[in-house]
Formats: structure tokens, sequence, C-alpha cells
């Protein structure tokens, strides 16, 4: 397992002492962090990485509001929400350093801070068989454990009822002693906030065997800003995947203006992507800024015209 040490600010002197025992741990065991992204709406709990992570579109999701019973063979909670949209799951894995307990509180905590509404909570064996939750509510076996090592929460993202996110959390600690905290996150009308789920394993490996790649799902507004859908969070995994890299961000631009206008208008893009990436946390050196207008037309991975290419220095 991949671990990323962090700092877990409370007042909660247990967790004040477990902070004090990362100060102990050799530098040379903290490995790089995890390949996926969380989802904006929440912050993993610290020293734990996400192990599986999925997108359903346009989903007809019933959010749990109850402890599950099995009635007339079928598993159901008496109470529950039926809330159309789109859904993100995600599974964490947390280090056994730590206990279901801590998990459920920091998460606790995080709702309060952000403002969320709690609309349902139980612990333990109130929350019914787990077996029930892994293999009828969430489908995935590996959230199965024993009764008392169970945590549920359901919150809403926000005061708003009704066009709000909906966040289902659930914490086990199995039989094998691993920690999982999962997240079910529904939002209606569409994920705005849709987390990249593709591992960037893959595309790190094409860049240092191809020397570059085409990077999708940016676009610009004008020379000047990024247009609300784009997404730096290809970029922004590959670069903290792998500390090392040192790359190249160019700005292919054609149009029917002259070749100087062209080159100068891409390399103000390119110069204002650049700056958005420090902004979330590369560091600046790594990163040059290029704009080559329409001199460079061949294609990569079928994808020509206006692009974004990271390029390995």
């Amino acid at each position: 397992m991949i671990r990323v040490k962090k700092y877990y600010q409370t007042t909660d002197v247990k967790l004040g002492l477990i902070c004090l025992l990362f100060l102990l741990v050799p530098t040379g065991l903290i490995a790089q962090p995890s390949s996926f992204q969380d989802h904006p709406l929440f912050s993993r709990f610290p020293d734990s990485e996400i192990s599986e992570a999925e997108f359903d579109g346009d989903v007809n999701y019933r959010l749990v509001l109850s402890s599950l019973q099995r009635t007339r063979g079928l598993v159901s909670p008496e109470v529950s929400e039926r809330i159309r949209g789109d859904v993100t799951k995600i599974v964490y894995e947390v280090s056994n350093e730590f206990s279901g307990q801590d998990v459920y509180d920091y998460f606790r905590e995080q709702i309060q801070d952000l403002g969320y509404t709690e609309l349902f909570t139980c612990v333990g064996r109130e929350c019914g068989s787990s077996n029930y939750w892994a293999n009828d509510i969430f489908r995935n076996r590996v959230l199965y454990g024993p009764e008392r090592n169970q945590f549920y929460l359901a919150f809403r993202a926000g005061p708003e009822a009704g066009i709000s996110p909906h966040i289902a959390l659930y914490i086990i600690t199995r039989g094998n002693r691993r920690l999982y905290a999962y997240l079910e996150i529904i939002e209606p009308g569409g994920a705005e906030t849709r987390i990249d789920i593709v591992d960037t394993t893959d595309l790190i490996s094409t860049l240092e065997s191809q020397r570059s790649i085409v990077i999708s799902g940016i676009s610009f507004e004008n020379d000047l800003g990024l247009t609300d859908d784009s997404d730096l969070a290809s970029i922004v995994n590959i670069l903290q995947a792998d500390q090392s890299l040192r790359v190249y961000i160019v700005i292919h631009l054609n149009g029917n203006e002259d070749i100087d206008t062209l080159i100068q208008r891409s390399q103000e893009r390119s110069n204002v992507l650049r700056q958005l990436l420090i902004g979330r946390g590369i560091d600046g050196d790594r990163i040059i800024a290029k704009g080559v207008g329409p001199l460079a037309p061949s294609c990569n991975a079928d994808v020509c015209g206006d692009r974004v290419e990271m390029v390995l220095q």
C-alpha cells in the first residue's frame, strides 16, 4: 500500500500522538501519492490511498437513511431517498495504525467544518449486517467485515435540500485488520466536479516511451483563461505521481491570423497554463511553457489542430 504521510491537525490528544509517530518514520519509506485524484468535495483521511475509483453516469440512486434489515428475502432500509445523478465511487485503504473510530471522527469533523448537513448515521451492530451493506447496497465484497467494526454516515454537501450533492460514507475494518473508507458521491444534474479516475501509471509510461502525450479536457475561453469545464487533473496527477519529471507544456494553435500572432497567442496560453499548474502546487522549475502556433502540425494519438501537449525535457 502506498502511504501518504500527512499531519492530522486536531486538538485530539490521541491523534496528536499518532502524528508525532510519523516524525519517527524514515523518509525513505514514504512513497509517492496515489495516482488517483480525490473528489473536490472531500479530503481523504491522512495516511490513506485510493485503491479503487469508479464513475457511473445518470443513476437512479437510493440513499440509505436508516439501518438495514431483510424483509421477505429482500434487504432494504426503512428510510431512504431517491436521487438521480452521476455517482462517483471511491475506496480508500487506511493504514491499520488507525481505527475505524479515528476515521469516522475525522470525517464527521470535516462535515461540520464544511457546513455539510448530516442526514443519518449509525455505528456497529445498530447499522445491521455488514454483509447487507457490502453485497446488497454497495456491491463491493471488500467492504464486508465484522458488524461491530462498521460505521455509516449519510450527508448532504450544503444546506440546500434536493439539488446539492449527497454523500454516503461507509467505514469497515475487515477480519484481516484492513481498514477501508468508502464514499459514494451523488451529484444531481451531472458531476461538475467529476474526478479523474484514470490511473496515471499508463500516462506516465506513454510519456516516457513516446516523449510526449496529448492532454485532453483543456480548452481556452480566451488567451488569458480556461473554459469552466477544463480539467487540469491529468497534468497535475502525472507531475505529482513522478516528482522527477520535468516537462514542456506546449500549446498548438491554428487560425486565419498571421503566424507571428498565432505563436504569440499560443505562448500566452502556455504561460497561463503554467501559472495555473504552479497554483496547484507544482514546482515551476519543472515546467517550461512553449507556444508553437501552427508550426508543429503532426498529430499525436490522432489529435490534430489546437491542442495541449506535455513533452519531456
